[in-house]
């Protein structure tokens, strides 16, 4: 039973009784709540605390001082459990730096060695003929072909080598005039089995969008 919930004629008389309980820490967390909601509307109930306060201030020489707890080792066990941190905050300072500073290095080291190592060709083909010096070879890596003169002369001014690609019994399908140093183009969907051919054309290549002149080399595209 708290004594300020009962009936009084005096008002004064319940806020005082209020006051000091407050100060001793005696209200539940509801009590305590709204008093402390109080005390930021109502100055003179602010008095009254503040009196109390200093009313029973000399009862605090009667109690050794307890340090708080300290508490964060255990949040940060329940947190962290695998990573519980040591009691000297310093070396778990530093414990963390360098856990940090080597996956920094790890993945420093993981995107050199992505960005250095070239990935691997899915798809090669070797593009000639029986007994033709001329010779291409293409590579297919991630979706995009490359295309290189590797022996043989390029053609001359009234002419130009274009690059097919004919997948089973589909009509040939251009893939653009071959510069003299090559080229790489993008080229999704293709598979094994599909042969790359070079016709000889006029320069800038076939006038009807279909083969016209003689194939001077040709392959099959085989897995790599």
């Amino acid at each position: 039973m708290t004594p300020h919930n009962l009936t009084s004629e005096h008002p004064e008389d319940e806020d005082d009784l209020l006051a000091a309980e407050y100060v001793l820490g005696v209200l539940d967390l509801p009590e305590r709540t709204a008093v402390e909601a109080r005390l930021k509307a109502d100055t003179a109930f602010a008095d009254r605390v503040a009196g109390w306060e200093d009313r029973l201030s000399d009862l605090n020489g009667a109690f050794a001082p307890e340090p708080a707890p300290d508490l964060m080792p255990r949040i940060e066990a329940r947190l962290f459990p695998q990573a519980a941190r040591p009691a000297n905050g310093l070396r778990s300072w530093w414990a963390d730096l360098r856990l940090w500073s080597g996956v920094a290095v790890a993945s420093v080291a993981l995107v050199a060695y992505l960005a250095l190592t070239p990935p691997k060709p899915e798809l090669t083909a070797t593009l000639n003929l029986d007994k033709g010096a001329l010779q291409y070879a293409a590579v297919i890596t991630s979706g995009r072909l490359t295309i290189t003169r590797v022996a043989g002369e390029v053609p001359d001014a009234a002419h130009s080598h274009e690059l097919w690609i004919i997948a089973g019994n589909d009509p040939p399908v251009s893939l653009g005039v071959i510069p003299a140093g090559g080229e790489t183009i993008s080229l999704p969907g293709a598979a094994a089995g599909a042969v790359l051919a070079v016709t000889l054309e006029p320069p800038g290549g076939s006038p009807t969008g279909k083969p016209t002149g003689p194939i001077v080399a040709k392959g099959a595209l085989v897995k790599a």
